[in-house]
């Protein structure tokens, strides 16, 4: 909405719209603001909206060789700078923020996202949000793993993701009793410490409190060179790996938080201006659908030589380059410089869209 009058305006988008767009200018931003914050914010449209990512990401699947799915669940933050409703200040963040909830697959798909206050935890509704992705794959045949930091270590997280199938590895916050069932560990090397880093795994089982039955933890003490005290670090998992895998795996759901900066810089998933919550809430859609449309572009239409692009740089050299149009009685002619994509790295990226296409079945 914010970009709606420059949008209209646009050759390229007013040839994308069609219709009556093509001899006038698209849809102004008043037109669109009613779109945003009135028939999509309704309760049923909201819904369809949050679940439209998911039906494209099938759709993706289909193009891609699925073996296995990883979950990635986490939170951000969504500055606000203004009286929307909702918006709370965060003590963690500092700031006045709305506090957004996001599930990632291992491709970079985001299979969901949730919109919530600024003052809530940062698991605060998870099963909402998690549940309608394990039920879109609980009859594929493919090994199901899940992967979150400390603000999930919950049995009731743990005791769906069981029940489900689910492998999985979430960070465990540490307290006295694991870290004395590590003590060896804990003691300083006798002699000169090397000028490397230093790792040392354990395994064993564990049963907190409110836990229902003992799992397994894996801990890893990390000591690096000038520095007095090691970093600790627990893992509650389900996983049958020697501990070093454990943490190995673990470790790759940083790529979790990659995608959430992405989303932040490349896609501005954090403009939530409107007044109301639920208009803010379409406004995260929306910006999720952009987000995977670009992401499916990077994934499954990208040549090898250009496989690594950012969806910034996606976006700089690809979306967002001048172009001259040239129209005529049948068709229209794109005039595009050749400045960030040569001419035959383009002519790939659309043999790739092209192979994308369902192919009509033969009469």
């Amino acid at each position: 909405m914010n970009d709606a009058d420059r949008l209209g305006r646009d050759p390229a988008m007013r040839w994308i719209v069609g219709g009556k767009a093509v001899e006038r200018d698209a849809a102004s931003t008043s037109q669109m603001g009613r779109f945003e914050t009135e028939w999509l914010a309704s309760e049923e449209n909201l819904a369809a909206l949050t679940d439209l990512s998911g039906q494209w990401i099938d759709r993706a699947h289909g193009r891609r060789s699925l073996r296995s799915i990883v979950l990635d669940m986490d939170s951000s933050v969504s500055p606000t700078h203004g009286d929307q409703e909702g918006t709370a200040y965060n003590g963690h963040f500092a700031c006045t923020c709305y506090h957004p909830l996001f599930v990632f697959n291992q491709f970079g798909d985001l299979e969901r996202s949730a919109l919530r206050p600024g003052n809530v935890h940062s698991a605060d509704g998870w099963k909402n949000v998690l549940e309608p992705v394990v039920a879109r794959y609980r009859d594929r045949d493919v090994r199901r793993h899940f992967r979150a930091d400390a603000a999930f270590a919950n049995p009731e997280v743990y005791a769906f993701l069981e029940a489900e199938g689910y492998s999985y590895t979430i960070r465990l916050p540490a307290n006295c009793i694991l870290q004395e069932r590590i003590g060896y560990l804990l003691k300083r090397p006798v002699g000169r410490p090397p000028l490397m880093v230093r790792r040392s795994y354990a395994s064993f089982s564990y049963q907190a409190a409110s836990w229902t039955m003992p799992r397994r933890v894996v801990a890893k003490v990390e000591r690096h060179p000038g520095e007095l005290c090691p970093k600790i670090g627990f893992i509650v998992t389900n996983l049958s790996r020697p501990a070093e895998r454990v943490v190995a795996f673990y470790n790759r759901r940083g790529t979790c938080e990659q995608w959430i900066k992405e989303g932040k810089t490349a896609i501005k998933w954090t403009r939530l201006s409107c007044c109301s919550f639920a208009a803010n809430a379409v406004l995260l859609q929306l910006h999720a659908l952009a987000y995977n449309i670009a992401n499916f572009m990077r994934t499954l239409a990208l040549p090898e030589t250009v496989a690594q692009w950012s969806l910034t740089s996606l976006r700089e050299k690809l979306i967002k380059i001048g172009a001259k149009v040239v129209r005529h009685a049948r068709y229209a002619v794109f005039q595009m410089a050749e400045v960030a994509v040569p001419k035959d790295l383009f002519a790939q990226i659309l043999r790739l869209i092209d192979g994308l296409r369902r192919r009509p079945a033969p009469a």
